[in-house]
């Protein structure tokens, strides 16, 4: 355990894509060591190390780093076989004078969801401190069931200003995924040369009915906001940039087809939230970590919290969905094809989304009670991250992505669309 919860705020981080962790992580690093420099620099080294040098050029890290220290010259240096390392997602910023002498130095780790931490372990709020009572999921239950509150009852008690920045947060994901449905871009940027999908699905999806209906729609709601995402325009995490398009998607859905309340879309937002804080606090939301499992497991387990309580799920039910929602996804590698965060990326913020709507509709069907404890799962989704080979932790060099590496581009050619 790492003590109390941290604000919801830490999970939901309004940013450029494509990844929290590779681009909104790195960027809110550079302006802060911008902002320290005591006299501008002639110039900027940063130094990527392990995942973020071995997926920075596809996740964008980069191009990132430049376009947010212009116009300093920065030189950009990978470093993916570096020893013992932090963080598996470490950076180093160096600032030089004319002369050459070093003015200043910085090591610091892009921990998940855009957030930041020094390379000792000390935590570098993202966001306003909340004081929360609980630090964890099983602790939140008992508080709010001793003090006759729901969970976004127990945010609200905590949360500065909680409302006005869930419907912050709510227009930005809602604007996204009009914006993804919308987009007239055919092909999203990188050598994939990888097709949006997310209009056509929406168009195809409005011809139908019923139950096909609903799964289209939401299929293209995710698709909206993960290809949004892949062509580095702003998304919000949540947990994470990869991760996006989950929560998004269930809770447009039940805003379109359930004609939902604005405020009980928040009040969802403040439930999923206290979720995702669990996990930040307790395990991770980096992939670089833990693998897809921190990533869209963390996602999918939000989204079924949100989905089962805006049902009209009790305490107990909302912690089985997002539970259920958690263990079915343990084990889930990060392993990006050329490190874009594209394929299989997009595909799994679509098929998130609609498992958590399946784990929220189940766990009606029950009374909530169950053996293992979202906590625990939690606990073994950490465990099992760390145990995963590098290559299955967003370095791209196993899985799937070793796999294009070795077969598809020698049958088809690198431009050649899977």
């Amino acid at each position: 355990m790492s003590g109390k919860l941290q604000s919801i705020f830490e999970v939901y981080a309004i940013g450029a894509g494509p990844s929290s962790t590779h681009s909104v992580g790195p960027q809110r690093a550079a302006r802060r060591f911008l902002q320290a420099l005591p006299e501008t620099p002639a110039r900027i080294r940063a130094t990527l190390y392990g995942s973020l040098a071995a997926t920075g050029r596809g996740h964008w890290t980069d191009r990132t780093l430049v376009r947010t220290l212009q116009p300093i010259p920065v030189d950009v240096v990978f470093a993916p076989q570096a020893g013992d390392l932090p963080h598996p997602n470490t950076l180093k910023f160096e600032a030089f004078a004319a002369t050459g002498q070093l003015l200043k130095e910085w090591t610091v780790c892009s921990i998940g969801g855009g957030n930041l931490r020094e390379a000792d372990g000390t935590p570098i709020p993202g966001a306003p401190p909340a004081a929360y009572p609980v630090a964890n999921v099983a602790e939140a239950m008992a508080y709010c069931r001793a003090n006759d509150l729901a969970f976004w009852q127990l945010a609200e008690n905590v949360e500065p200003e909680l409302w006005p920045r869930l419907g912050d947060v709510w227009d930005a994901m809602a604007e996204t995924i009009r914006r993804g449905l919308a987009s007239k871009q055919i092909i999203l940027p990188g050598t994939l040369e990888l097709a949006r999908r997310a209009g056509t699905t929406w168009h195809r999806a409005r011809q139908l009915k019923g139950w096909a209906r609903d799964v289209g729609l939401v299929a293209a709601y995710a698709l909206a906001v993960a290809e949004e995402n892949g062509a580095g325009m702003q998304v919000v995490t949540a947990p994470s940039c990869g991760a996006a398009g989950v929560l998004p998607a269930v809770l447009y859905h039940f805003k379109t087809a359930k004609r939902t309340p604005r405020r009980r879309i928040l009040e969802a937002l403040a439930t999923a939230g206290l979720f995702g804080a669990s996990i930040r606090a307790n395990a991770t939301v980096s992939g670089a970590e833990a693998g897809c499992q921190a990533e869209i497991g963390s996602a999918c387990s939000m989204a079924a919290a949100a989905a089962a309580q805006l049902s009209g799920a009790t305490l107990n039910q909302i912690e089985y969905a997002a539970e259920m929602a958690m263990e079915h996804n343990l084990g889930l590698t990060c392993d990006p094809i050329e490190g874009y965060v594209q394929i299989p990326c997009i595909e799994r913020n679509m098929n998130a989304a609609l498992r958590a709507l399946e784990c929220a509709a189940f766990t009606l069907l029950t009374d909530g009670r169950h053996l293992v404890s979202f906590d625990d799962v939690i606990e073994v989704m950490n465990a099992t991250g760390r145990d995963l080979q590098a290559a299955y932790r967003e370095t791209a060099a196993g899985g799937l992505a070793q796999l294009w590496r070795r077969d598809i581009e020698s049958r088809l050619g690198k431009s050649a669309t899977p």
